[in-house]
């Protein structure tokens, strides 16, 4: 799927009339403060429910106004047979978010859901900007919310297992934190939990492999020297060779003195090695902004394998990557038939984007003010 019509109302500076992407290329330019970043921001609501840029939706919505809405409509974009969708809209997504009653409203074809999820299958939102960099340098955190995008998108049940097994750790650790142990609840709890974990992992597990087969092609066929000792592994959170339940139980009295759950998929890791040493202690800045994009675009090619179109939001790229990674990216996207975005303070030059001269189908936009106007 990819989005074609997109609307908002309140959002930041953003003008509330209507606009046409292509399902191809957009490309957005304007000065800093036009709008640009907006205008992926607000495409992000719906793929992902929320601000990849800030926490809180009140730093959202425009000032003096009380609720932001983001519509978008749906076509079957390129990876699908247009003779079976025709050229009218597939899907129409909505969501609304009321930061005074702190209510959120989703809409999927004029339905009132109830979760993100059913929003977010949709829409496949993937985002490059300078925050994005921090799946290397950062924590585990990060990495997992990398995985568990993909896992989302490969494996249906996974949001509600995921969700099951957020709950069950919230009461484990709650039963931790009393006072005075209660070893039998705290076995009803390890139980469910491993039960839970188990699931989530599988999950996991599956997606990893996927991607892991898709990044390997990916830098086999590019030119960079460092991905020959490279090597991305897996770590569950704990032992495997071991039941969880058995691991949870050997280390009770560690846990009890931390007060919360030590051992399982809230642990979990893509440790990235190279050398046998840690990417973040022996990659320079650049290589490791380089390795997130090909692990960017090898999320990409595990869902274009499962016919799924990813939409791509690359946000002020010319000032994180020089000429040569902006059109190795440019290309592989393209090859992935994506649906791409891609903002620029200056006018980008299409030329350099696709220096062979095969450049896609796309649409140019100058934002000014939080207006959007086709060139």
């Amino acid at each position: 799927m990819a989005l074609v019509k997109f609307q908002t109302e309140n959002f930041r500076n953003l003008s509330p009339a209507p606009v046409s992407f292509s399902p191809s290329f957009n490309l957005l330019y304007g000065e800093n403060g036009s709008g640009k970043t907006s205008v992926l921001e607000a495409i992000g609501y719906l793929g992902l429910g929320r601000s990849f840029r800030v926490n809180r939706h009140q730093a959202v919505v425009r000032h003096g106004e009380q609720r932001l809405t983001v519509f978008g409509g749906l076509d079957h974009g390129l990876t699908d047979d247009v003779s079976q969708g025709g050229s009218g809209l597939v899907h129409r997504l909505g969501i609304s978010r009321d930061v005074v009653q702190k209510e959120t409203a989703l809409r999927v074809d004029g339905e009132g859901v109830r979760s993100l999820s059913s929003l977010a299958m949709h829409l496949p939102v993937s985002v490059i900007d300078p925050g994005v960099f921090d799946v290397i340098a950062g924590g585990p955190g990060k990495r997992r919310q990398f995985l568990d995008w993909a896992v989302f998108h490969v494996e249906p049940s996974f949001a509600s297992v995921w969700q099951q097994c957020q709950r069950v750790t919230s009461q484990r650790n709650q039963t931790l934190r009393n006072g005075r142990l209660d070893e039998s609840l705290l076995r009803v709890w390890d139980r469910q939990y491993a039960a839970l974990s188990d699931r989530v992992n599988e999950a996991r597990v599956n997606t990893f492999v996927r991607f892991k087969a898709a990044f390997e092609a990916l830098v086999s066929e590019v030119e960079v020297q460092w991905t020959e000792g490279l090597k991305l592994e897996f770590y569950a959170g704990w032992d495997t060779t071991q039941a969880l339940v058995d691991v949870l139980i050997s280390h009770r009295e560690q846990e009890r003195k931390m007060g919360h759950t030590l051992y399982g998929p809230n642990r979990a890791d893509i440790r990235l090695k190279f050398q046998g040493r840690p990417v973040s202690e022996t990659f320079s800045r650049g290589q490791q902004k380089t390795l997130v994009i090909l692990m960017k675009i090898a999320q990409g090619m595990v869902l274009s394998a499962m016919g799924k179109q990813v939409t791509f939001l690359l946000d002020d790229i010319n000032a994180e990557l020089d000429e040569g990674h902006r059109a190795m990216l440019a290309s592989r996207l393209q090859a992935l038939r994506c649906q791409v975005f891609i903002t620029s303070i200056e006018r980008p030059v299409v030329g350099q984007l696709w220096p062979d001269g095969k450049a896609p189908e796309y649409r140019m936009f100058h934002v000014e003010h939080g207006t959007l106007t086709e060139e």
